[in-house]
């Protein structure tokens, strides 16, 4: 146990140095802004350097009452950058207060607090997102073990098969249980061949482990309770492999969902009561905004179909198909025409990747989401929001409901412009990608942030400006 926590407060010292590194650069950084900037006076190298003391010391005592050089932290990136806000908004009230009451002889100028606020949370945001995310240093490396080998187990080796799936954690490998089915487990992963009794807690301390993830097919009468519990009381993390999951992958796993799991979890409704407040009033300014940018290319879109294959058939540019919204109610949703009047002469169908039905402009807009735009539209009318599912037919909403557990969870958020899902997986269209698409949306639906949203949008923007779209 001691190895264990000498490596946690190794990679906790680690992390302090070099953060506090960083913000004493910053500091110097925003120092040399404010009188190149603005034109003021620099400070002398004994006030520069106090400066940057005081300011790091600080930033330093600030985040460490946050918990961010705790050793045990399990924290998700999204919660780690709402630390570092509040450790550094602690700093800037601390450092604002003490030198302008007890230490005035700092003289700081007016620009220099908030120019250093911003670098420093700028920089602290990308060093935690390359260690936590990339592993640089080995600070966000967790070493685990997966307890069981048969099928639960064995989504880890069929979804996590690439380095880049496991850059947060080091798998040492899988531990086989009584009532795991070996047949459809685990083929070509490690193996350790260990008992889980009393002498499990030797194995874990003799190789550092940090995190055991329950993923045995069978808990009743299998799963040592006594033996984990000791392991939690010692301070080793003990995670369901839904939470496991759910953590790393960025989906929920709906197949092997089970009541308990969802009874004892945040649930999917939103929990952030301003957010949804201000859900409409946020949602038509960015509408307005993109709008503003967009309407010449709307026009020159409209005016290209027409001249395609409006003026012969007659057919209005837009289209308009019926969605199932927030609470399963239906709206009409507004889209350029991307496909022949007739494309669905024969019923609802599927959208392919390569669509026959698709025109030769609406392959263009299509693959630049420029058949979307209309739908500002209903997001003035607050039928959509700019982050959320995609809205399904009601055709197909209907079968899938019948046909995918817990598809009906979908629906307590606004559909949206962009998605979660549609960023972590292909274009598809049967119950199986719907399947797959859905552990993306609940995940959205249960995690529901202003800084998921703005994480979408950004990626989003990627996709349309380089055509990764369909």
């Amino acid at each position: 146990m001691a190895i264990k926590n000498n490596r946690q407060n190794k990679r906790a010292n680690t992390l302090m140095l070099c953060e506090g590194v960083i913000i004493a650069y910053m500091v110097y950084m925003a120092e040399l802004l404010v009188s190149q900037v603005f034109q003021r006076e620099a400070a002398n190298s004994e006030a520069l350097l106090g400066h940057m003391v005081f300011f790091t010391l600080v930033a330093l005592l600030c985040s460490l009452s946050v918990g961010l050089y705790e050793a045990k932290l399990r924290e998700t990136f999204r919660g780690i950058i709402r630390r570092i806000f509040v450790s550094v908004g602690l700093t800037y009230f601390i450092v604002e207060v003490i030198t302008s009451t007890i230490l005035k002889s700092f003289q700081l100028d007016t620009y220099f607090l908030p120019t250093a606020t911003a670098l420093v949370i700028l920089t602290l945001v990308l060093f935690r997102y390359f260690t936590n995310r990339l592993g640089f240093l080995g600070l966000g490396k967790t070493r685990t073990v997966i307890l069981g080998a048969g099928e639960r187990a064995s989504i880890i080796e069929k979804r996590m098969r690439r380095d880049v799936d496991r850059l947060s954690f080091e798998l040492l490998g899988f531990i086989p249980v009584p009532g795991d089915n070996r047949e459809e487990g685990i083929q070509n992963e490690k193996l350790i061949h260990v008992k889980v009794d009393e002498s499990f807690r030797n194995f874990l301390d003799s190789n550092e482990v940090e995190e055991v993830v329950i993923a045995c097919d069978q808990r009743r009468g299998t799963l040592p309770v006594d033996v984990l519990f000791e392991c939690r009381i010692r301070g080793i993390e003990i995670t369901d492999l839904l939470d496991f999951m759910e953590r790393e992958t960025g989906q929920i796993v709906v197949n092997l969902m089970y009541p308990s799991w969802v009874i004892y979890s945040n649930g999917f409704q939103s929990q952030n009561y301003l957010r949804d407040a201000l859900d409409y009033l946020v949602n038509a300014f960015l509408a307005f905004i993109i709008f503003f940018f967009v309407w010449p290319f709307m026009l020159l879109t409209a005016v290209a179909i027409y001249l395609d294959d409006g003026r012969r058939t007659k057919t209005s540019v837009f289209y308009e198909q019926e969605r199932v919204g927030l609470n399963g109610k239906l709206f009409k949703i507004k889209k350029f025409r991307s496909m022949r009047p007739d494309a669905e002469s024969e019923g609802a169908k599927w959208a392919q990747k390569n669509d026959d039905r698709v025109t030769s402009i609406g392959q263009f807009i299509r693959k630049y989401r420029i058949d979307e735009l209309p739908q500002l539209i209903n997001v003035f009318r607050g039928e959509m929001a700019f982050i959320g599912p995609r809205p399904e037919r009601p055709e197909f909403v209907e079968r899938l409901i019948k046909e995918v557990p817990y598809y009906n969870q979908r629906h307590n958020v606004k559909p949206g412009l962009a998605g979660w899902a549609q960023l972590n997986y292909p274009y598809g269209a049967s119950v199986e990608d719907s399947l797959e698409k859905l552990k993306f949306d609940l995940y959205y639906v249960k995690h529901q942030s202003l800084l998921l949203d703005l994480l979408i949008l950004i990626r989003t923007v990627e996709v349309v400006l380089f055509g990764k779209g369909r």
